[in-house]
């Protein structure tokens, strides 16, 4: 592919230097944008499928969807763990041996999305009954959900490439290639689904599209000749407490998703209950603007994970300080301007997505003004639950993803609208996150000694 061939002209970003605060962020920036416009295009699907298809279906694909990011959540896992692996490995001398786990990793992530989405699929009525879909939902929620998960590999790969791409030096070549799927899902929904009207089954379509782009243009590229990158996609060997190490470093990404799609199907149930199908599709709204915010988080602690990886493997604890300090800073200055930001833009957001109903625009914006609190607070644990999976620390990162969202949110979605009333929902994600919080900063201080990485011995410039 002539891109392919291109690529390795493209200025990237070495491992294996001091990083400044500037040129820093210059290295997570591709990071960034990739994961905003993958949210983008997430977005495109509901936005036509709200306007075109109706609140039925627009409801039908906010329950489905939780699930299916589950699912492809393992791309995420795969991702995570292998490239902290890989790059701890090459940050340790040994690049052959990085090439090799790199290669097993693809290959088994290929092999258990087959599995996966086959067995999906055949089950997949009765998933959607036991998620509570209703019987106008029903139909729209099988043939969304058959469709992704049929695409279910692509999805797994593309979501791992993206941590590879990093990894390798690529970062601005994996925007690019999410810029052109998020393009192609962005055309193909508005020609299948505003102009053919064919519904959930175009907004899949599409969607199942830009993610095969998403997926076999970064495999082509680390299998051609012409990848000048220090990964390669070769011959692999089966080396199980490799593959052990990734699964388990990379646990936390897929219980992340795991416990963030949990808490999704919850508090479907209690809006259900307590606002019916205005609440489900309020409650995806926000999971779609969410989705965007939160990117900035993710895509900041994706970019600087492979660089942490490195230099832990390298032993370097300088370099480890300097990039805790420069990310808390980032931190801090993004929460800001993302609560403000998404203050000021909630009646305009709500418009765009349900302006047909006065009544659930009203609820969609009071409750996205009490949800958008929250992220003053969880970028933070965010970075330090990926902080931890780039020092291969697996237990750690698991045990903040599992608190974060399974015990500090899930006990608040039940409790809290129970105790004080219904509109409580929407700020047990502003408790859980402070709680989250409070339990990260707990977490940095008591490794300190075994990393080193808040030493003043260790502390360097900005």
């Amino acid at each position: 592919m002539r891109i392919c061939a291109k690529i390795h002209r493209v200025k990237s970003v070495s491992l294996d230097q001091h990083f400044s605060f500037k040129l820093l962020i210059k290295a997570v920036i591709p990071s960034i944008l990739m994961m905003i416009f993958t949210s983008i295009y997430s977005i495109v699907d509901g936005l036509f499928i709200s306007n075109f298809a109706g609140k039925a279906s627009f409801a039908a694909i906010n329950l489905i969807y939780p699930f299916v990011m589950v699912i492809g959540a393992i791309g995420f896992m795969m991702g995570a763990g292998g490239s902290a692996l890989v790059c701890k490995t090459r940050g340790q001398g040994d690049p052959v041996k990085a090439n090799k786990i790199f290669s097993l990793v693809i290959y088994s992530t290929v092999v258990i999305g087959i599995l996966v989405s086959v067995v999906c699929i055949v089950f997949f009525k009765p998933i959607a009954l036991a998620m509570g879909a209703t019987a106008e939902m029903l139909p729209y929620c099988l043939v969304y959900g058959r469709i992704l998960l049929a695409s279910i590999t692509f999805f797994m790969l593309q979501n791992l490439f993206q941590s590879f791409l990093v990894a390798a030096e690529r970062a601005r070549f994996g925007l690019y290639i999410t810029l052109s799927s998020g393009l192609l899902n962005m055309i193909l929904d508005a020609l299948l689904v505003g102009l053919f009207r064919l519904g959930v089954t175009g907004a899949g379509l599409a969607t199942l599209s830009a993610q095969a782009v998403g997926a076999l243009i970064p495999f082509f590229y680390f299998v051609s000749k012409k990848n000048k990158s220090w990964l390669h996609l070769g011959k692999a060997e089966m080396d199980f407490k490799a593959l052990g190490k990734t699964i388990w470093n990379g646990s936390s990404e897929l219980i992340a998703n795991i416990a963030m799609s949990l808490v999704s199907i919850v508090y479907n149930y209690q809006l259900l209950r307590f606002y019916g199908e205005d609440g489900v599709a309020a409650y995806g709204v926000i999971m779609y603007v969410g989705f965007v915010f939160v990117a900035v988080f993710i895509g900041y602690s994706m970019g600087v994970a492979p660089i942490v990886s490195f230099h832990f493997g390298a032993d370097n604890k300088k370099e480890l300080n300097s990039l805790l300090t420069k990310s808390m800073l980032f931190m801090l200055v993004a929460s800001i301007l993302m609560v403000v930001s998404a203050e000021a833009l909630a009646n305009v957001i709500a418009g765009w997505f349900v302006g047909y109903s006065p009544e659930l625009e009203e609820l969609t914006s009071m409750a996205m003004r009490i949800f958008f609190i929250g992220y003053a607070f969880c970028g933070y644990s965010i970075f330090t639950s990926n902080f931890f999976t780039a020092l291969n620390n697996g237990t750690i990162s698991a045990i903040s993803s599992v608190s974060r969202s399974i015990v500090f949110e899930l006990s608040c979605v039940l409790i809290l609208p129970s105790l004080l009333g219904p509109e409580w929902i929407f700020a047990a994600y502003v408790l859980s996150e402070v709680l989250a919080l409070i339990e990260n900063v707990v977490f940095i201080f008591a490794f300190n000694k075994k990393y080193g990485y808040i030493s003043s011995r260790n502390s360097s410039k900005l």
